[in-house]
Formats: structure tokens, C-alpha cells, sequence
């Protein structure tokens, strides 16, 4: 099992309710990934339709899929080879309701 680290910089509010902090991952086989994001929220998420085109195609590889780490900048898992999911990806396949707000409004003229 991997744990990310936390960056201590961000303010939980806007980390758990703004951008999801996965704060755990493991490898469960087949193309899937248990994560648990500082929300509480968790669970096995299946990426085996999103592995496609030049950055994905190589981690069919179950092998080289195996081998995602935690990344301490992006706050997401990364391959080997330079690829990785945005956590607000990875998010939203554990919650379909979920959409990334931005708190700033737009005022009309």
C-alpha cells in the first residue's frame, strides 16, 4: 500500500471540498486501484478503459501498472513512465456526482 503525503500548506477546507487529496492507493489487480482521498472518501476505482493512447497504452503491461507511486507535487499517483491521472479524475470515478467548483464569481455587466 502507498500512502501520499499531505502538504500541510493547503487549508482542509478548500483541499477536501474544492480538490480531492487522494491520501492512500493500492494496487488491486486487473487494472484497479483502492484509493482513499482525505475526505473519507474511498474505494477501488477501474482504469482499464482509460488506458489508451500514448501515455496509457503502455501500462496494459499489468506489471508496469503495478508499479504507480505517490507523486508529493501533483498529490496523485504517477507510472514509471510519466503517467498519471488527475485526482479529480480519479475522484469523480468513486463519486459521479462530483464536479470541480471554483468559488470566484463572475459578475455580469
Amino acid at each position: 500500500m502507498h500512502k501520499l503525503i499531505k502538504n500541510k500548506n493547503h487549508s482542509n477546507r478548500w483541499s477536501n471540498a474544492i480538490l480531492p487529496k487522494p491520501t492512500k492507493a493500492e494496487d488491486k489487480g486487473e487494472y484497479r486501484i483502492w484509493l482513499k482521498f482525505a475526505d473519507a472518501t474511498e474505494g477501488e476505482v477501474d482504469l482499464q478503459e482509460e488506458l489508451w493512447g500514448e501515455m496509457f497504452e503502455s501500462l496494459k503491461d499489468k506489471d508496469l501498472f503495478a508499479k504507480f507511486s505517490p507523486h508529493k507535487e501533483l498529490e496523485t499517483v504517477v507510472w514509471p513512465n510519466g503517467a498519471d491521472f488527475a485526482p479529480e479524475f480519479l475522484y469523480q470515478k468513486l463519486r459521479s456526482d462530483y464536479a470541480l467548483q471554483s468559488k470566484t464569481k463572475i459578475n455580469a455587466a
